[in-house]
């Protein structure tokens, strides 16, 4: 059987390396990989450090991209990768343009898409934007569906989709047994001088679009307040490199004592970050299901998440994008030794770190 399985973004390249490395275990499945560039320089630190090589590449970055250009680009560049490996399936995953421009590109050739988390919806075409029209669009494509958990399933039932839909557990939970160790040692300098039993550290993470503006200034408000109060507290936070993002946050959080404003770190030093970390404050996707995984709370500081199962099982909690809210949650869990325990301890539901093999095993079955 052969399996082409298509990303291009940081995120979806530390959910579907562990993937690629269980069809690869596979005498019975040809594996190919083929990149489509959408990320660069951040997407080839994850292939690095699961020792994943690409079988192809679209390259399709350049400057100024826009969606309709990211779109056209992989339409037109990943046709004759199609048309010459004639695979018996192509895998994408999530949310991304480069999953539904991929897998409208397979559809064109008639081949079958099996969509990797599958089934995420907020309800809102426009939050996440692009995220939540693109896996709606690629759901509709889809011959297989890949749902992590039974509410995500759920979802695509009441959509009509019935056929084919299998709850596997989300793979990221599969990355960290190649990503997380207790002797690790940080690449970057800071983290690794860092005393995480000492001092409380805070992972921050924020950079969604639809957070550009007010919002991200809202955010670094909020994380300002609480570096002055908490002054045990050390914050983390990668910094997007996209200038929209660097300009609200350097404006407003440089020369803060406790705030480590740091360049994006790989997918190493960010999972053993969160192993170590005291508590997430994210407006992502991914890191609603890694951190909960290590017991550590996480405060999304959205409108909304595509990710309920979470806020149910108590791990993680939605609370928006106005600088009060934002700060009383985060006092809560500084502050309060139950609200954390209760969000620390709370079941995981995002499943047992066995989701490649199970997908895997699917695929085999439709094959035979």
């Amino acid at each position: 059987m052969k399996v082409l399985t298509v990303f291009g973004t940081r995120p979806e390249a530390i959910k579907m390396c562990p993937l690629v490395l269980k069809l690869q275990e596979s005498n019975d499945i040809e594996s190919m990989v083929c990149l489509t560039g959408q990320h660069k320089e951040m997407l080839y630190q994850v292939m690095e450090a699961f020792g994943v090589k690409e079988d192809y590449n679209l390259e399709i970055m350049k400057d100024r991209q826009t969606l309709t250009t990211i779109t056209t680009s992989i339409l037109e560049k990943i046709e004759p990768v199609l048309k010459e490996e004639k695979p018996d399936v192509v895998l994408v995953h999530g949310d991304t343009t480069t999953s539904y421009a991929a897998a409208l590109a397979a559809f064109y050739q008639q081949i079958p898409v099996g969509h990797v988390e599958a089934g995420l919806r907020t309800g809102n075409i426009y939050s996440p934007f692009p995220e939540e029209m693109n896996r709606l669009l690629t759901d509709r494509i889809s011959s297989y569906y890949f749902a992590p958990t039974k509410l995500n399933a759920d979802n695509l039932l009441k959509e009509g989709i019935k056929e084919n839909v299998f709850v596997t557990g989300n793979t990221v939970i599969d990355a960290f047994q190649y990503t997380v160790r207790d002797d690790y040692r940080f690449k970057n300098e800071l983290l690794d001088s860092l005393d995480y039993r000492l001092n409380k550290i805070i992972t921050v993470t924020a950079h969604r679009r639809e957070n550009l503006g007010e919002p991200l200034e809202n955010i670094c408000k909020a994380i300002k307040r609480l570096a002055f109060e908490y002054q045990e507290a050390i914050f983390i936070y990668p910094v997007h490199l996209n200038p929209a993002v660097r300009d609200t946050v350097f404006s407003v959080l440089s020369d803060i004592e406790n705030v480590e404003l740091i360049n994006p770190i790989d997918v190493l030093d960010m999972h053993n970050l969160l192993a170590r970390s005291y508590m997430i404050m994210t407006d992502s996707g991914g890191l609603q299901e890694e951190a909960p995984h290590f017991g550590k709370p996480v405060l999304v500081m959205r409108t909304e998440t595509e990710r309920p199962e979470a806020v149910e099982s108590g791990t993680v909690k939605v609370v928006g994008i106005e600088e009060e809210c934002i700060y009383l949650e985060a006092k809560k869990l500084l502050d309060n030794t139950i609200v954390y325990e209760k969000m620390a301890k709370a079941n995981n539901p995002y499943g047992d770190g066995h989701a490649s093999e199970r997908i895997m095993k699917v695929l085999l079955n439709y094959n035979k």
